[in-house]
């Protein structure tokens, strides 16, 4: 698992600031501006110009630059980080290695899912915008894809058109996925106003968790959103942007699948994509894990169901976060490696499975439970047995 956010022992009375990093001491003063230089150890060149100055290797009591922790060397040339030297608050914002780069845009929330990753928080968080500002146009324009993610987005209203717009301008080749609950979007101008930026590769991922409007309000925690949800998909298929229905599984939306797939095949045929995904044992699922932890083995027969209707129906579809071992064979076509790098494990169990680069893995906070039939793959020829 890699650490993406620390505190720093370095204190000092500059303002907080957003980087790119560098690893070039030699970098022309006019271009130092927006760049913090990371070295490998303690140097004596005129690093004037440069926002900060990161070693890997250094004491801190001794030396006027900033001492990175081992957990953070793997930060490398064109990442991107925000550091506030008042509190040493450090956080790694973008990686340019990486394929998994997920921009926290807020932690207010209109909703409190049952197994909500991010638990909302009501504070004025706004000073994350300001960041995310300053960071986008330092991201490489080379990055495949980036996410925005929450907290509920939409609740920005104006700064977060004004996100999507600077992605289009700075970031123009970047698929931009978007999670949102969808709500706000019940009202067709706001939809119209995310249309009118013309991002050409905005795709909006809505969670969508029941065919029945109680039970998706119940998990919600929110009466009414059901009906908000529905609209606003519907919202943005009139305006033209792509939509993503997402479905957690669990205890309390596994039985219904097959009735939820026919809903989505019948009511919204349009959308570009529909993730079925596995529970992440973090945030308010810890809390209210007997009500929702269900093995996945358990629900095989109603997840089979499900895909064969979607699939069915033309809709691309995807198995996230789930292991093969727990999977039949003949969903592993549908399984996808998913889970983001910096929070990807995998179990004991898994020790020599030969199916392990194709298996999606663990989140890091799967120990607090997991399937008991999990088991290592054993390659046998052109078959696969279980250790």
């Amino acid at each position: 698992m890699t650490l993406l956010g620390t505190v720093l022992d370095h204190r000092s009375d500059q303002e907080p600031f957003v980087a790119r990093i560098s690893t070039n001491p030699n970098l022309p003063k006019p271009m130092r501006s927006t760049e913090a230089l990371l070295l490998d150890d303690e140097g004596d060149g005129d690093y004037t110009g440069f926002r900060a100055v990161f070693v890997r290797h250094g004491d801190q009591a001794t030396t006027p630059h900033i001492v990175l922790p081992p957990d953070l060397h793997y930060l490398g040339a064109e990442d991107v980080v925000r550091y506030n030297p008042h509190t040493g608050n450090f956080r790694a914002l973008y990686r340019r290695s990486s394929p998994n780069n997920s921009l926290l845009v807020t932690e207010r929330c209109n909703s409190k899912c049952l197994m909500c990753s991010q638990p909302p928080r009501d504070i004025d968080d706004s000073y994350v915008v300001d960041a995310l500002m300053e960071a986008i146009p330092l991201i490489s324009r080379a990055t495949p894809a980036m996410g925005f993610t929450g907290g509920e987005i939409t609740l920005l209203q104006d700064r977060f058109i004004g996100l999507l717009r600077a992605t289009k301008n700075y970031l123009p080749d970047t698929r931009l996925d978007v999670l949102t609950n969808g709500r706000l979007l019940s009202y067709l101008q706001y939809a119209q106003k995310i249309a009118d930026v013309g991002h050409p590769q905005l795709i909006l991922c809505i969670p969508l968790y029941s065919d029945v409007d109680t039970l998706h309000d119940f998990v919600v925690q929110a009466k009414g959103a059901f009906d908000q949800t529905t609209r606003g998909i519907i919202n943005l298929a009139r305006v033209g942007v792509a939509t993503e229905i997402r479905v957690v599984i669990h205890q309390q939306t596994y039985k219904r699948l097959p009735q939820l797939a026919e809903f989505i095949a019948r009511n919204f045929p349009f959308v570009a994509h529909v993730a079925l995904m596995g529970l992440e044992m973090t945030g308010f699922t810890k809390a209210n894990l007997e009500a929702l932890w269900v093995d996945p083995v358990d629900y095989r027969s109603e997840l089979s169901e499900a895909v064969e209707i979607l699939s069915c129906a033309g809709l691309h579809t995807s198995i996230y976060n789930h292991q093969l071992c727990l999977l039949p064979e003949y969903l592993w076509a549908f399984a996808r490696q998913s889970i983001s790098d910096w929070k990807n494990i995998y179990m004991p169990e898994c020790d020599g499975c030969s199916k392990m680069r194709e298996c999606g893995g663990f989140f890091a906070s799967a120990p607090l439970r997991y399937s008991s039939n999990i088991k290592a793959f054993i390659d046998e020829g052109h078959r696969y047995a279980v250790k």
